[in-house]
């Protein structure tokens, strides 16, 4: 008689004690891990971000020196001279009367040809100082020495926002020694203004006023 086989028949495999899947302490591993990685790029970006940040204040203000200090230079080398000796002339009269620049600690006035946009602009008295925290240009139309009365009343424009600090000085030789206190004595020859703002300062604008 022939042996009869029984057919295969397929059995669940029998486990001898080794489970399968994430133990606990794997767990804890790739968390670990994970965390650190998402901490790093987190931090990466926030500095990524913090540095353009800084890198437009940067700009920023790289452009307002620059705006600012070639305004200044321009309307130094602009002034408008009568012919009196180093004085600047307000019209009309050419005695010594007539002269117009004034330096004051936080201040400076002069008679100037500025431009405010195209087709406006020409001679003008100009004051430009500190009043409270900014730095502001104020014009009036030439004929006649201004009062400080005449000059809170006219046209203005804002040069310099969040300003610290201005302070104007002047020599009357090249080499001289630098002087705050007017006297009056026409044109110097050599103009500084220090300017300090939103806490940092500016480098300092040396200017040669026009004979």
């Amino acid at each position: 008689m022939a042996a009869y086989s029984t057919p295969n028949v397929l059995r669940p495999p029998i486990y001898t004690g080794r489970h399968y899947g994430f133990t606990l302490v794997e767990v804890m591993v790739a968390l670990t891990i994970l965390s650190l990685v998402m901490l790093a790029t987190t931090t990466g970006l926030r500095t990524l971000a913090n540095t353009q940040v800084a890198i437009e204040r940067m700009t920023a203000r790289v452009d307002e020196v620059r705006s600012v200090s070639s305004f200044l230079r321009d309307t130094l080398q602009s002034t408008v001279t009568g012919s009196d000796v180093g004085g600047l002339s307000l019209g009309g009269s050419t005695n010594s009367g007539s002269t117009f620049f004034q330096v004051f600690p936080n201040a400076v006035e002069l008679k100037s040809i500025v431009l405010f946009g195209e087709g406006y602009g020409g001679s003008y008295l100009l004051r430009v100082a500190q009043e409270s925290d900014r730095l502001v240009l104020r014009w009036l139309e030439p004929g006649r020495h201004p009062k400080p009365q005449d000059w809170e009343r006219a046209p203005s424009r804002v040069l310099v926002n969040d300003l610290d600090e201005l302070r104007v000085a002047y020599r009357r030789e090249f080499s001289g020694d630098w002087l705050d206190q007017w006297d009056r004595e026409g044109m110097p020859e050599l103009l500084r203004l220090q300017i300090k703002a939103s806490g940092r300062y500016w480098p300092d604008l040396i200017l040669r006023p026009q004979p």
